[in-house]
This record gives C-alpha cells, structure tokens and sequence, in this order.
C-alpha cells in the first residue's frame, strides 16, 4: 500500500438491527501497538464502554455509533486488501454479539486480535483469538474494575497491557507482574506510558519525560516486560479513525 493516512469506510446499511452491534467506525490503518504493531490491520471499533479511565483516548466510542447487521460488517470489512483484524471499542465484549461476530471472521480466514479493558469476562472468547487484555492501574481509577480471574483464560497467545501515569503505577504493577506471575501467563507484558505526558508532576516523582523515564525503570529492574510506545499516535497524533 502506497497511500500515507487510514482509509476511512462508509457505511452499509443495516439489514437485520436485532442481529447485528453498534459500531462506532470501521476503517483500515496500521496496528499502532501489540505485537502486531506496524502491520496494515482493519479495526472495528464498537460503541460503548462500561469504565471511564482518566487517560481514556476513544471516549468518542463511548455512546453514538450505528447499529449494523454482522452481514454488513463482514462486508465492510471485506472492502479493504488485509485478512487482519483488530476488535477495539469502547469494550467490545460489553455487547454479547461480539463473540458472534469473532466466530464469523474466525470462520472466514481472518487473523484477530482483540483488545479488552479487563473489566468483562473473556472466557467465551475462542482461543485463536490473541487477547489484548488491560490491567487498569490505580491512576486510571478504574483499578477495582480489574476482574482477575480473567488470568485463567489466558494463554501464550495473549498480551497484557499496564498504561502507567506515574512511578507510583510503575510499581503497582512491578507487583502485580511478580504476585501473578504474569510473565509465565501470557507471551508478552506491556507496559505503555500515558500518550503526551510531559511535565507531569505527583507526589511521588517529576516526570519531564515519562516514556523515557519508564524505559529507565524498566532498565533498573530488568523485569521481564516490554516497553511499548503507540506508533499510530507518533504518526497521525490523536486523530480519530487512526
């Protein structure tokens, strides 16, 4: 592909609303975070979301949306040259044909990830399926949300995802990565700094840089997790549709 932005889909209209989700936007960009990161990728973005994290980047997804047809989705997402997709929201999973519309990209070739807060159980979500699942840090306020017996539906094929705001939510997580043994659960651990914090200052640290300074963290306590920067926010900013 030679074209420089995402390519933005229209809609098709819906055809059976009873059967179908309220989706928030469709549309073909690279991955900007996951192992799949830098990878052409359709993402499916479904509306609404049952937290309110602080550092939220999609509250856009959060009411609105259209409500399609799965036949209608599958067709939108057939519109672009990728068999790659990624399942976003809001929380995908707070709408029950989620799971329907997984099985049918499941049956139809696709490679999917699925990025999730946590919060909702992932156990009916098929095992082909590469799980990209939130731990909610105390700064995002939504820590008590996290439901962690999600852990025992995890699999070498999944991730774990820590947006850290400050040394304090660095070490939250050290622990849990050491309590849970998170490194043994899942293929990769992320631990991504909040987007654009520069100049954050808390009671327990002066961040001038918290993306480098969580890279020095990292380095001190050699824990086996992997820093993780969001490539599309490098490249298109906090553009919607990225």
């Amino acid at each position: 592909m030679t074209q420089a932005t995402p390519l933005r889909s229209q809609s098709i209209p819906v055809t059976d609303p009873e059967a179908g989700l309220r989706m928030t936007e469709i549309f073909y960009s690279l991955q900007g975070e996951a192992l799949t990161s830098g990878l052409p990728t359709v993402f499916v973005r479904l509306t609404g979301c049952p937290l309110r994290c602080v550092y939220c980047d999609t509250t856009y997804s959060f009411t609105g949306g259209e409500r399609l047809s799965l036949e209608a989705i599958m067709a939108d997402i057939a519109q672009y040259p990728c068999k790659r997709v990624c399942i976003t929201g809001g929380e995908p999973l707070a709408q029950p044909n989620c799971i329907a519309l997984i099985n049918r990209l499941l049956e139809a070739g696709y490679e999917i990830s699925l990025e999730t807060a946590g919060a909702l159980s992932v156990a009916d979500v098929p095992e082909a399926v590469s799980k990209v699942m939130d731990v909610k840090t105390p700064s995002s306020g939504e820590s008590d949300k996290n439901l962690w017996s999600n852990l025992d539906y995890l699999t070498q094929h999944d991730q774990l995802k820590f947006v850290i705001m400050n040394r304090s939510d660095y070490e939250w997580s050290k622990q849990q990565l050491i309590d849970y043994k998170l490194d043994q659960k899942v293929g990769t651990v992320w631990f991504s700094p909040m987007f654009n914090v520069h100049d954050n200052k808390d009671s327990a640290v002066e961040v001038p840089n918290l993306a480098r300074e969580l890279a020095e963290w990292i380095l001190e306590d050699a824990i086996p997790v992997r820093l993780q920067l969001q490539l599309h926010k490098i490249i298109w900013a906090d553009a919607k549709g990225k």
